[in-house]
C-alpha cells in the first residue's frame, strides 16, 4: 500500500531550499579506515516516515542529508526514531544509522529471536563503483548493502542441513551455527522456512540489529516512473540498488525483472550429508544459474548504461555475489 506520496526527490528540493536560507552544506573532517578526509554536510534533517523514493541517481552523493522517520515496533507498540546521516567525498559516501528504519516494523507475523534496538553503524559507499573481473562470492562475514533508510542488508542466514546436530529439527535442518562454506544453507525466505521475519523481509540479529533479507516492500511502489523503480540502497561494491522496475528498450515497456534462476529438475542427490526430496528453494543449492531472466548471476544488469542489482520477489532475491569489488567498511 502506498501510505505516503511524498517523494524523496522533492523532499531533497524542499531540504535544499531550507538549507539555502540557513547557510547550507558545510565540510567536516572524518578518519575512515584511518584516513583523514574532508566530507560535505547538509545542516538539514528530511523526515523520510513511510516516503516512497523516486530518485534513480547511482551517485551516492545526491543523497546527501540527513534523515529522520518515526515508527512503531507493532508487537511491542513501542515508538522509535530513525537517524540516517549521508555525507560524501570525493571518493565514496558514508552512511551513518541507528538501524531503526523508516517504515513500521515487527508486525503479528514476526517473530523475532530478540527485540529490536538501535544499533549505531556506518559504512563507506565507493562513489566510483566498477565491475570486477570476477565476481566476489556473499559472505556472512560482511552485510551485504546498506538500504537509503539505514537498515543493512544480510542475505545469508546461519542455517542449513545438519541432521546429526543436536538442535535438528524433524527435516535435519539447524537455524544457525553454519557457514557459507557447509553445504545446503537454508534460504530464509523460502516458504519451506521459518526465520520470523515480518512483513519487510527482515528480522534481528542477536544484538538486535534490524536487517534485511529481500524486498524490503518499503521505500518504492507499484507506480514505477517511466525510467523504473528508484535506487533504494547501494550494494557493498558501491552500485546502486534498485526495486523491481526497470524501462525495457527491446519492448518500450516498464516492467518488472525477472531472475536468471530455476530450480534444478529433480531429486536432490542421495547420501546421509544430503536432504530429500525434490528441489523445492528450501537450500540455496537447489537454485541454478540457467541466464532465465534479465539478471546476471548476481542479480544485476545494465540499463542505459549504468549497472545495478534489482529487488525480485524471487531467489536471489537482491544479489546473489557482488559484481565489483565490496568495500571493508562491510565487514562485521
Amino acid at each position: 500500500m502506498r501510505t505516503n506520496t511524498v517523494l524523496l526527490t522533492s523532499a531533497l528540493i524542499i531540504g535544499t531550499i531550507f538549507i539555502s536560507g540557513c547557510g547550507s552544506n558545510g565540510s567536516t573532517t572524518d578518519v575512515i579506515d584511518g584516513t583523514s578526509v574532508t566530507t560535505t554536510t547538509s545542516d538539514s534533517t528530511i523526515d523520510i516516515t513511510n516516503v516512497v523514493f523516486d530518485e534513480r541517481s547511482a551517485d551516492c552523493a545526491d543523497y546527501v542529508n540527513g534523515y529522520t522517520a518515526s515508527v512503531l515496533d507493532i508487537g511491542r507498540s513501542l515508538g522509535f526514531s530513525a537517524d540516517i546521516v549521508v555525507t560524501n567525498d570525493d571518493d565514496s559516501c558514508t552512511l551513518t544509522s541507528n538501524n531503526i528504519p523508516n517504515h513500521d516494523f515487527n508486525d503479528a507475523s514476526a517473530s523475532f529471536a530478540t527485540l529490536v534496538s538501535e544499533v549505531s553503524q556506518a559504512f563507506a559507499i565507493p562513489r566510483n563503483a566498477t565491475l570486477a573481473a570476477t565476481p566476489t562470492p556473499l559472505s556472512q562475514q560482511t552485510y551485504n548493502g546498506i538500504m537509503l533508510n539505514g537498515v543493512p542488508i544480510d542475505i545469508l542466514s546461519a542455517g542449513c542441513y545438519s541432521p546429526s546436530s543436536p538442535g535438528a529439527d524433524a527435516d535435519g535442518n539447524v537455524a544457525i551455527g553454519c557457514t557459507v562454506n557447509d553445504g545446503w544453507l537454508l534460504d530464509p525466505l523460502s516458504t519451506h522456512n521459518h526465520f520470523g521475519a515480518d512483513a519487510h523481509n527482515a528480522h534481528t540479529q542477536p544484538n538486535g540489529s534490524y536487517h534485511y533479507h529481500g524486498n524490503p516492500n518499503a521505500m518504492f511502489d507499484e507506480f514505477a516512473g517511466p525510467n523504473g523503480s528508484p535506487a533504494i540502497g547501494f550494494a557493498a561494491d558501491g552500485f546502486p540498488i534498485y526495486g523491481c522496475y526497470f524501462y525495457d528498450q527491446d519492448t518500450g515497456t516498464v516492467r518488472k525483472a525477472l531472475s536468471g534462476y530455476t530450480l534444478k529438475p529433480g531429486l536432490r542427490p542421495a547420501g546421509a550429508s544430503n536432504p530429500d526430496g525434490n528441489y523445492d528453494g528450501s537450500y540455496r543449492d537447489d537454485w541454478e544459474f540457467t541466464d532465465a531472466g534479465d539478471l546476471d548471476e548476481c542479480n544485476g544488469m545494465e540499463t542505459d548504461g549504468q549497472y545495478g542489482y534489482y529487488v525480485i520477489d524471487a531467489y536471489p532475491w537482491i544479489l546473489s555475489c557482488f559484481s565489483g569489488t565490496p568495500h571493508e567498511s562491510f565487514n562485521k
